[in-house]
């Protein structure tokens, strides 16, 4: 079974009218060393989501009230950083859509993040310094994914 046309059906939900607009993939070492950071980054705040999973099981199993909002923070965190990752990979792939999806999540969760974490006894601590971590990771995903050799490398589709 070949995966990319069910991938394709997955990108027309997820790409909407810009599905279809695919760029070539860029040599530039730049764009390359580019995406070689941000998949760093994701890969760290995939750990760091898979570890705030795991202390909030132990404190668990060890009696301890995590709490809804910390487990529901910790599961949304991997949700994030997965489609985080599909997104990328996508993009690799010159799909402007995926690279318009990782470049506008990557701004706007940080925000959410750093809201949430500001929102008094939301979170304990622990969970409050992950969040700003988890922060911290996408504005740099974003901040690579905003260079002009990366935003050179997608042109924005005529319409």
């Amino acid at each position: 079974m070949q995966l990319e046309p069910a991938l394709r059906g997955l990108d027309r939900i997820a790409g909407g009218r810009q599905a279809d607009h695919r760029v070539a993939a860029s040599e530039d070492p730049r764009v390359r060393r580019a995406f070689r950071a941000v998949t760093l980054l994701l890969a760290i705040g995939f750990v760091l989501g898979v570890a705030t999973v795991a202390v909030a099981f132990v404190m668990t199993v060890n009696g301890d009230d995590v709490g809804f909002a910390v487990w529901m923070r910790c599961l949304v965190v991997l949700a994030i950083t997965t489609t985080l990752f599909y997104f990328l990979w996508r993009a690799h792939a010159g799909w402007y859509w995926a690279f318009r999806r990782l470049q506008l999540f990557s701004r706007i969760f940080p925000i959410v993040a750093l809201v949430l974490a500001a929102i008094p006894g939301l979170y304990p601590f622990w969970v409050v310094t992950e969040q700003i971590l988890f922060a911290i990771l996408l504005i740099g995903v974003s901040d690579y994914l905003q260079s002009d050799p990366v935003r050179a490398a997608y042109p924005k589709p005529e319409r």
